[in-house]
């Protein structure tokens, strides 16, 4: 099948749209046609040499689109069907059987690696292998190669080009605080860093009915932009006493809940030393490895806990359908975050999303 693909050729290079072949759907996959497919800090990480995928590649890890193809033994979905892909997990190890498919033991071999799950390579240029089933999609291409596992059928009147913020970022900032920091109503809460994320925690924690609602970030379109989602007050990151002012909008004890989506030491410091007493900070930013952060010993003696969480902690083909569910009803209007690109304008795309000018950057690859 020939497809037309953002292909990295190097380390920290540009992307080029190139025409590669991808092959035949193996009996558990899925050819989808492309509608769209978010850009995350992740594929950055990729393009820069954070995680162990050869070039030349094509990464990708948020695509919606319409199925094109099955593979002989897929029963859940059908050509036609309207669907997003997902974070995938190998779906035996203990994790993915208790629930916990973001922890899945094969996780980094599944996603990173830069093959299918038989180990062999989807994309050419002729002879030459490319690099791709970047989370078992490589989404940046007008055909995806996915795995039933992380395809999740969608109704066909919702809007593919804006579910495409959902299947990572939106997915991680909210399930953070639906399905693990769980506050209740009335409990207060910080987000550091209020990207795509972190903002998608924040409207959780409105629906959750959480007051007071901090927003820290040093970009001030973002923190007007929280204000107008939903939080109480809003701080500029760059102040000298963050945690200290958090503290005291939060009534002088300290939030009962923070979320670092930021993936900067100093957010996830500022978002411990913010905590009340039995507070827990979430820690979903990423950072490289060997990336360390001092916390005194004392600040997590007064019950505070600190804890990590990947892709939401959820199960995605029952937490998706319902974000989809509460975006359809108005209540989750991930819709304020995106700003679309033209498929070709994913340079553009990339720099406007780590300068700050926009928040979720999604490309439009095809039609439904």
């Amino acid at each position: 099948m020939r497809v037309t693909a953002a292909v990295m050729p190097e380390r920290s290079g540009r992307w080029v749209l190139e025409e590669l072949e991808l092959v035949d759907p193996a009996p558990h996959e899925v050819v989808v046609r492309v509608v769209a497919s978010g850009i995350c800090q992740t594929d950055v990480h990729a393009r820069d040499g954070y995680f162990p995928v050869p070039w030349p590649a094509v990464y990708g890890h948020e695509g919606t689109g319409v199925v094109e193809r099955v593979g002989a033994a897929v029963k859940s979905v059908v050509p036609g069907d309207h669907v997003i892909m997902a974070s995938p997990g190998c779906g035996e190890c203990a994790s993915c059987r208790e629930g916990y498919e973001p922890y899945c033991v094969r996780a980094r071999e599944i996603k990173l690696s830069g093959v299918r799950m038989d180990g062999s390579i989807a994309l050419r240029k002729g002879d030459k292998p490319v690099h791709g089933s970047f989370f078992q999609q490589s989404s940046f291409s007008t055909l995806a190669l996915a795995i039933e596992g992380n395809v999740i059928r969608v109704p066909k009147d919702a809007p593919l080009d804006l579910l495409a913020a959902f299947p990572c970022g939106v997915n991680t900032g909210a399930g953070a605080v639906m399905n693990v920091l769980k506050p209740r109503a009335g409990e207060s809460f910080a987000v550091f860093g209020a990207g795509t994320v972190g903002l998608a925690g924040l409207m959780a924690a409105k629906l959750a009915g959480c007051d007071p609602i901090i927003a820290v970030d040093v970009f001030e379109n973002r923190l007007a932009l929280a204000r107008e989602l939903g939080a109480t007050h809003t701080v500029d990151a760059k102040r000298p006493d963050l945690a200290a002012e958090v503290r005291r909008l939060a009534g002088g004890r300290g939030v009962k809940a923070s979320l670092e989506a930021a993936g900067a030491p100093t957010a996830l410091r500022a978002a411990v030393d913010s905590l009340a007493p039995r507070g827990t900070c979430c820690l979903v930013g990423s950072a490289r490895g060997g990336v360390e952060v001092p916390i005194e010993m004392a600040t997590l003696q007064w019950g505070r806990v600190v804890r990590g969480c990947i892709q939401g902690e959820s199960v995605v083909k029952e937490f998706l359908p319902r974000l989809v569910d509460l975006f359809r009803a108005g209540k989750l209007p991930v819709d304020r975050l995106v700003r679309h690109y033209d498929f070709a304008a994913i340079n553009e795309a990339v720099a406007d999303m780590l300068s700050g000018k926009t928040i979720k950057a999604v490309l439009r690859i095809g039609r439904a």
